[in-house]
């Protein structure tokens, strides 16, 4: 019913995006590294939680209303490109703070970490504007079965995000503890990830592509 291609092609853009730097990655690295694997496992699933919100909203009719009312899919894309604008200036701004780098936040119970990971996916702008724009370019119409067509391409990206988030959670003591005895790499780092999310933010605000009408 879906065709191979269109797994592919999903999941090629799933595992772009999720490599990309953002309140994703920044938030399960903090939290895994001052509070441990476990809580960054949690965490992680508060993040899965939010990619089954979309996935369900999306294919019951949400990018409809960003059919019907493009302005407010403009908003929402420059409200994106804003927030990762924001986040590149807090990696390369003097002083600013590498994602590997740890940092004094509070001791969260599992509840708060799974809420707090559902609630920045559910804000992840890059992750709303997937669901709404990329994701229905694979589905074919003549196929039949959108709706299960859209539910399964969207499982496509939920098991290739997780997957490469549960790498990094796993990881990211091991990681943090290597760049932090190399300054110049921590930096370095800093600075790739800042730039990345800053071409990312430039890009996002110059789209002139509305949402896609195949959901």
């Amino acid at each position: 019913m879906v065709e191979p291609s269109g797994i592919v092609g999903v999941a090629v853009v799933a595992l772009g995006m999720v490599l990309t730097p953002g309140p994703n990655m920044i938030y399960l690295v903090s939290r895994s590294i001052t509070q441990g694997r476990h809580a960054g496992m949690i965490s992680l699933g508060g993040v899965a939680a939010g990619f089954m919100v979309y996935l369900i909203a999306t294919n019951l009719g949400l990018s409809a209303v960003f059919i019907a009312v493009p302005e407010l899919y403009v908003a929402v894309k420059l409200a994106g490109a804003a927030y990762l604008a924001y986040l590149a200036w807090n990696a390369l701004k003097p002083g600013g703070v590498s994602v590997f780098a740890p940092q004094d936040v509070p001791h969260e119970p599992p509840r708060r970490l799974f809420t707090m990971g559902l609630m920045t996916n559910l804000l992840n702008p890059k992750i709303a504007i997937m669901y709404l724009s990329l994701i229905p370019q694979f589905i074919d119409l003549d196929k039949g079965h959108v709706l299960l067509q859209g539910l399964v391409l969207g499982s496509v990206q939920i098991v290739v995000s997780v997957a490469v988030n549960l790498t990094i959670v796993l990881a990211a003591g091991t990681i943090a503890v290597f760049l932090s005895r190399r300054p110049s790499w921590l930096r370095t780092q800093r600075c790739m990830m800042g730039t990345v999310l800053g071409a990312l933010a430039v890009s996002l605000a110059l789209d002139t592509s509305g949402p896609a009408a195949a959901s």
